[in-house]
């Protein structure tokens, strides 16, 4: 077919005109929806339409005089269908958003647990403590932890710590010198030197590798007990497990709830990231076990970057995860998740107090001192006489009031 050149020049006009003003729009709309937060499948349902429509424009109206019919109605049609499959995308991306996690809201359970605030859910001493820091004291001992222990360091803080004013307010906030990082951040910081005490599970193996190679060692102060907990969707019909059916599951050996007496459904086993507290308990409890490749969820970064991370626990039907019985219960109450029994014992307080519960978890108070040389708890009158009053009887009442288990 021999097309005019004066056809051709205007479909190249055309064309260009296309890619600089709707490529620039697009462009722009991917920008600002990494920019703003949007939603990951809203940011991948934009790129699939990008990538289709632009070239399908292009031809469409650069060859709008020449092209056969036939072709620009399937190519319309082919345009709708793409734009169908990313509404659908869309829709199924809002659904999967809707279903609970476990690690929702981080910021918001510390702000429930702040130091000294209003309505602070962080219990108090019903009277004054044994001892008090000065402002001077307070500035030199930095805390930080476990998002699931700040509820007990915080209560410890307005135990011990003089009640900020004013600008003093912020020294208190999660970003000065009573911090809340997680657990694998915490530990960094103990190494670098920028805070001072740690309240955490042990540390994993990598962590106690990262610590020698930094000339390094940790100081451990257990201080109270918890349970680790595995928990499933309240409507699963499995109440409980054994800690060998748990080693199963996390194995791959066990893929079915009915092969531990539930209903024909895949198990989808969650898992946490590498070194935190939760995780490195799982991996003790494995025993050497070799752990199955954990769920992963792909996050937009804000260039339209990918980035594979440890998926959150999402609470499907045929979901599993695990933490620990406070932060699961307390910190973030659901009723749509449910705690599950192991080898016949539920997790409580009690049965964590008399062992009968099959796994329970130390924590502590981390320091760490360059190999070979003596504990800061050793060089610093302050650090010594905040963890010995944590062991004290309000120390360890403060634990058992936060809804821990206190040491013996």
């Amino acid at each position: 077919m021999k097309v005019p050149w004066k056809d051709l020049l205007s479909s190249l006009i055309l064309a260009v005109f296309v890619v600089v003003f709707y490529g620039g729009a697009l462009l722009i709309a991917l920008l600002f929806a990494g920019l703003s937060g949007w939603p990951p499948y809203v940011q991948y349902a934009l790129t699939a339409w990008a990538v289709v429509s632009l070239p399908l424009a292009v031809i469409a109206l650069a060859g709008r005089r020449w092209l056969p019919r036939r072709v620009k109605r399937w190519m319309g049609l082919g345009t709708l269908c793409v734009l169908a499959l990313c509404l659908a995308y869309c829709g199924f991306g809002a659904w999967q958003a809707s279903i609970p996690t476990v690690e929702d809201s981080r910021a918001d359970l510390l702000r429930e647990y702040a130091p000294f605030a209003e309505d602070t859910k962080a219990v108090r001493l019903e009277e004054p403590s044994d001892l008090r820091l000065d402002f001077q004291e307070a500035r030199n001992l930095t805390l930080d932890g476990a998002t699931a222990l700040y509820p007990v360091y915080s209560a410890f803080v307005q135990a011990v710590y003089p009640e900020p004013t004013g600008d003093d307010a912020i020294l208190y906030s999660t970003q000065g010198i009573i911090r809340c990082d997680g657990t694998i951040t915490a530990y960094e910081r103990l190494l670098d030197g920028t805070t001072d005490i740690v309240f955490a599970a042990a540390p994993s193996q990598a962590q106690l590798d990262a610590a020698a190679e930094a000339g390094m060692e940790y100081h451990l102060t257990p201080i109270g007990r918890e349970a680790f907990v595995f928990f499933v969707n309240s409507r699963n019909p499995v109440t409980e497990l054994t800690v060998e059916e748990i080693r199963g599951i996390y194995t791959g050996q066990i893929t079915n709830w009915r092969e531990v007496g539930g209903e024909n459904q895949t198990i989808r086993p969650f898992q946490r990231a590498e070194d935190s507290g939760s995780q490195s308990a799982l991996e003790r409890l494995m025993e050497g076990l070799p752990l199955m490749e954990p769920e992963l969820e792909d996050r937009v970064g804000t260039m339209g970057g990918i980035i594979q991370e440890v998926a959150s626990y999402r609470n499907y039907r045929n979901a599993i995860g695990f933490s620990f019985r406070f932060y699961a219960t307390e910190m973030v109450e659901s009723g749509d998740i449910r705690l599950l029994a192991l080898d016949g014992v539920e997790p409580t307080r009690e049965t964590i107090r008399d062992g009968t519960y099959p796994i329970t978890e130390t924590f502590y108070s981390v320091t760490a001192s360059p190999i070979g040389e003596p504990p800061l708890e050793e060089r610093d009158r302050t650090v010594a006489a905040f963890l010995d009053w944590i062991l004290s009887d309000q120390g360890q009442r403060l634990i058992q009031q936060t809804g821990y288990v206190a040491l013996e």
